[in-house]
């Protein structure tokens, strides 16, 4: 006999069961659209034209028209790029292409956006139409975007891959394109493009380049603007490079000649240590602005740089700048020549993976740096300040204890720029990047250190990099590629290095490279003239080290260290700081404070904030003084360090 209370709970389940129809036991989805087609390895019949108008400065529109061959009729599916190489996530932007018409021998045909894949569109063809003709416009954004276009009254970026369509089930590579572009009158502009013409045209000159491949096309961003001065990095090279510098203002492209002396090392040192060029000429894009600054993106024959406007006019302050265009340039050998091979995909529609950002980006960002200091665009002493900043805030990141270095690679897909919420000491975020670089370090002060200084990481770099001479076809790898590729410079068990480092959960950070070289990282009450320059540039005030926050602009908390000191009393990131003690905010009242706290027996820091529309004020029981990062020479120790950043003759 069942018990009360397991009859009234069957009962119950009765009661509360869904009624459904007698022929349906659960409810019933539709199925999935046909995937689009991947790219096939075959020319595309025809060659494309696109015509972009970006003339429209003050409205930030580009209005487009593309012409598209087509084989014959039925049906007809069109792509806009959607993974674009260089920014390792699904980023096209769709979300800003608008007024898309498409017509066929005058006749305007019906099109249908695909259910699932939103970047693609499905048209019919109809019989005797040998092309169809597309009308589009990109309502561009105003500031720097990565793979869309950005446009202030002084400037604009064109990315072709955001402002056109091709056809889908189609190697990128076997695509053939016509582009031209009209620019506003006077206007100069700079692409790693060949065989631009341009004509004088009433609302504006047109520009027409020679036909190429789609894929050249989405690599090769076009710059322009008022204001231009092109800069010879290689005089009298048989490869050409140049420096394309464009500013709101006139002044601020009054470069000196040891600044653009110091630019030509650059092109140089790359050459020493990376061997063969993989482009034919190749031009660095540089935009001076407030508005598009701040963009670094890599292309085989170019990159996008942007900075803040003084980048010349005001050299010592903007010092944190210029690890940017060393690190683009790395990219041309690292990432766009040899790539990793879950990131190299026939089209931009099939999706791409980023296991291997830790050598793309993270031996990038290693080689950035070191070039940096080689060429002088930044001394030693600035480099090495750049790098106890890099492990300082890697040295006490309480995120690794739930997430490995290898998992920020692999969900870069889903945030591509970075935890926008904050805490980025618990999210990790980015982490491939600077983390990476200390890998590096440590790889390279390893081989150092054990072949008595007869090899380096510079011997992988031209094994590894330099290879096929002059060829542009990229050249894929694998983690074993990486690995035998280092076991032939230096015998080691580096997959057994790499994987603990790289899946491993601390404590602390990789700092061995530091160690190694003879360096520790210290910590003193004042900062380096690289962490003011970077406070000064980015406008906050890095208070990491001390009671784990940094105050940006408008006195906004940017970012609050998880577990530390102002986590502990209740902080969040995006608060406003509004007092310090009873005092107004300012950075110099909050240093005093935390200097007042290390005193015997004084009270926590009391900070008033305003969070979700509320005034509170916290107490910081912090009492352990000003700490800003530094690296302090190891007496008696060898300075590998230095023979890293020393330039090759």
């Amino acid at each position: 006999m069942k018990s009360l209370w397991s009859g009234l709970a069957l009962l119950g389940a009765g009661l509360c069961a869904p009624l459904l129809p007698s022929s349906q036991a659960q409810p019933l989805g539709l199925p999935l659209p046909p995937p689009i087609p991947a790219g096939l390895a075959a020319p595309y019949p025809g060659l494309l034209t696109l015509q972009v108008d970006a003339t429209d400065v003050a409205r930030h529109i580009y209005r487009v028209r593309e012409t598209i061959p087509v084989a014959g009729p039925g049906p007809l599916t069109l792509s806009l790029p959607k993974w674009i190489p260089g920014e390792h996530a699904p980023s096209g932007p769709i979300g800003s292409l608008a007024g898309l018409v498409i017509r066929a021998g005058g006749q305007r045909l019906d099109w249908r956006r695909d259910t699932v894949e939103m970047t693609a569109f499905h048209v019919v063809v109809p019989p005797g139409a040998g092309e169809i003709e597309l009308e589009l416009a990109q309502t561009a954004p105003g500031s720097g975007a990565f793979s869309g276009a950005a446009v202030t009254p002084e400037m604009l970026v064109v990315k072709w891959g955001g402002v056109s369509l091709v056809p889908a089930g189609w190697a990128v590579s076997g695509i053939r394109i016509q582009a031209s572009v009209r620019l506003p009158e006077g206007w100069r502009h700079a692409s790693a493009l060949d065989g631009g013409v341009t004509t004088a045209q009433a609302g504006g000159d047109v520009t027409r380049f020679a036909p190429t491949s789609y894929e050249t096309l989405v690599d090769s961003p076009l710059v322009a603007g008022r204001h231009m001065r092109r800069f010879d990095l290689a005089p009298g090279a048989e490869v050409p490079v140049h420096l394309d510098v464009f500013a709101d203002d006139e002044a601020h492209l009054a470069a000196t000649d040891a600044q653009i002396e110091a630019h030509r090392r650059l092109v140089q040192q790359a050459a020493r240590l990376f061997g063969s060029p993989h482009y034919d000429h190749y031009d660095f894009l540089l935009t001076l602005d407030d508005e598009i600054g701040g963009v670094g993106i890599e292309h085989h024959r170019s990159s996008e740089n942007g900075t803040g406007p003084k980048y010349f006019t005001d050299w010592d302050a903007s010092a944190p700048e210029r690890e940017l265009l060393p690190h683009e340039y790395t990219h041309s050998w690292n990432g766009k020549f040899r790539r990793p091979a879950d990131l190299w995909t026939p089209d931009y529609t099939t999706p791409m993976r980023d296991s291997l950002l830790w050598v793309y980006e993270g031996q990038t960002e290693f080689w950035g740096r070191v070039l940096a200091a080689r060429s002088g665009l930044l001394t030693r002493a600035q480099v090495q300040d750049g790098l106890a900043l890099v492990a300082a805030r890697h040295a006490h990141e309480p995120g690794r204890r739930w997430r490995s270095l290898q998992d920020t690679t692999n969900g870069e897909i889903l945030d591509a720029r970075g935890a926008p919420g904050g805490y980025r000491s618990w999210t990790r975020g980015l982490d491939y990047y600077g983390e990476g670089a200390l890998i590096w370090l440590d790889a390279d002060t390893l081989i150092r250190q054990q072949s008595g200084g007869r090899k380096s990481l510079d011997d992988f770099a031209r094994a590894f990099f330099g290879i096929d001479p002059g060829s542009r076809e990229p050249v894929t790898y694998t983690f074993d590629d990486v690995v035998a590729a280092l076991n032939a410079v230096w015998p080691h068990d580096w997959a057994g290095f790499l994987r603990r480092r790289l899946d491993g959960h601390g404590p602390g950070a990789p700092l061995d490279g530091i160690a190694r070289g003879g360096w520790r990282l210290v910590y003193t009450d004042q900062p380096s003239p690289m962490q003011k320059a970077q406070e000064a540039l980015y406008k906050e005030a890095d208070f990491d080290d001390s009671i784990g926050l940094t105050v940006g602009q408008q006195d906004r908390l940017r970012d609050v260290r998880w577990d530390g000191p102002a986590f502990a009393a209740g902080l969040p990131t995006g608060a406003t700081l509004v007092a310090v003690n009873g005092v107004p905010y300012e950075a110099d009242v909050l240093q005093q404070a935390i200097r007042d706290a290390a005193a015997p027996g004084a009270p926590a820091i009391a900070l008033l904030v305003k969070a979700d529309n509320r005034y509170r004020t916290v107490q910081v029981d912090y009492h352990g003084g000003l700490r800003y990062p530094h690296l302090e020479r190891v007496p008696g120790t060898p300075d590998l360090l230095d023979a890293v950043l020393a330039p090759r003759p």
